[in-house]
């Protein structure tokens, strides 16, 4: 029996939440699973992310092929650097906050505002040292 990590999708709709679990390859998605191993909160900020390493590790050393986004978690968990014995850096990037158009347009102007009077500055400057 070929067995995959992979996500299985809980929560309402438009609020995913998801499990890490070992199933079998042929169970669908949302199927027949042998054990969660832990969950994945996507919509948290930041994600939040809670999996059993122990169990992990044993299903990885089994022989359980990790989905793409498994992979990933497991890496943060710290699960895959203990199967696979690398030093992968599991620091979670932290993101820039994000800003809206109006929050740029103001930076870009108190910028702006900030670099004329500095020309304006050197211009008067200029002007005096040629009387």
């Amino acid at each position: 029996m070929a067995v995959k990590l992979r996500l299985m999708r809980m929560g309402k709709k438009k609020q995913p939440t998801y499990r890490v679990v070992a199933a079998d390859s042929r169970s669908p998605r949302n199927g027949r699973f042998i054990e969660i191993i832990g969950t994945y909160e996507p919509r948290q900020d930041p994600s939040v992310i809670n999996i059993d390493n122990e169990r992990a590790v044993h299903w990885l050393s089994k022989g359980a092929q990790p989905t793409d986004r498994v992979e990933k978690l497991l890496k943060i968990s710290g699960a895959w650097t203990e199967h696979t014995g690398d030093a992968v850096d599991a620091a979670v990037p932290e993101r820039a906050p994000r800003k809206s158009k109006k929050q740029l347009e103001k930076e870009a102007d108190a910028a702006a505002e900030a670099e004329a009077p500095a020309a304006d500055e050197s211009d008067d400057e200029a002007s005096e040292g040629d009387e």
